[in-house]
């Protein structure tokens, strides 16, 4: 079995009047020889790490050992101010705590990296709380997000040092955003304008962390990148259409991933890195850590 396209797993899905979990169940099974428990197995231990980074960066002081990042999760989430509504603002301080769990070397599901960890893990307890989803549902709904994470691999990169953030937190958004269309019972046409969505909206997005550390900006890159999922997610299931079919769009990151400059993608020499108040906090994380 073999899918090179998100084209391809929609025609199969056609074909064995499956959804996008069932057919991706049948692609685990049949290329890795696993079990259907094996899967589940496997599914359950991802969303359960998931759902700790979580809940460690909503409880637990969590403050990284450069200083860059304090406790910003717990300042989101007890915020008073809220510009769209307690849940899109519960959603972004949940992604942030994954971020700052990850910069402390804590226990985070990389989804599809570590750079872009807390958008998936924000998504998924976000639509246990707000939709009542069951946790049974939520196992398919990572088997759908990677779909789109294996399609993005094979045609692009998720890597910050080939495709920039946009192969990180972009690619993240869309298998999150594909995920909310499923969980919420959208077809498969509208799972994959999700993906369209989400990643044209992060298309060309540099990767320029301070230091060189998975700090800054990446951790509220990723509350961005909730905020992408559910807006993406939200147009697709309202019925709205890409212009440009959603291979094409990955094929596009290819190629905007390509002829990005080598100082944007993830070398910590151009952008926010190399701004002089990035290079005052390389300064003076490295020479503390000397």
């Amino acid at each position: 079995m073999e899918f090179n396209l998100l084209a391809d797993i929609a025609e199969y899905c056609a074909r064995e009047k499956k959804d996008m979990a069932q057919a991706m169940l049948d692609y685990e099974m049949k290329n890795k020889h696993l079990s259907r428990e094996d899967v589940y197995s496997g599914l359950k231990r991802v969303l359960l790490t998931m759902e700790d980074s979580v809940e460690q960066g909503l409880t637990q002081m969590v403050i990284s050992p450069s200083g860059m990042l304090n406790n910003w999760a717990k300042t989101v989430y007890n915020s008073k101010t809220e510009t769209l509504g307690p849940r899109l603002k519960k959603a972004i301080a949940r992604a942030i705590a994954v971020g700052e769990v990850n910069a402390c070397m804590g226990k985070i599901a990389a989804a599809p990296t570590a750079g872009s960890a807390g958008i998936m893990p924000a998504v998924l307890v976000t639509m246990i709380e707000e939709h009542n989803i069951p946790r049974e549902k939520l196992l398919d709904g990572l088997l759908v997000s990677s779909a789109v994470g294996l399609i993005f691999a094979k045609n692009s990169s998720f890597a910050g040092s080939e495709a920039g953030c946009m192969g990180e937190t972009g690619s993240a958004a869309a298998m999150a955003a594909a995920t909310i269309v499923y969980l919420l019972g959208g077809t498969n046409d509208q799972i994959l304008e999700a993906v369209g969505f989400a990643l044209k909206a992060s298309m060309g997005l540099v990767c320029d962390p301070v230091g060189g550390l998975v700090e800054e900006p990446c951790t509220t890159r990723n509350a961005v990148g909730v905020a992408n999922a559910f807006v993406s997610a939200q147009m697709a299931l309202a019925g709205i259409k890409s212009l440009i079919p959603v291979d094409e769009v990955i094929f596009a990151t290819k190629e905007v991933g390509d002829l990005m400059s080598p100082r944007l993608k993830e070398s910590g020499q151009g952008g926010l890195a190399n701004t002089k108040t990035g290079r005052d906090i390389q300064k003076r994380v490295f020479r503390t850590a000397e």
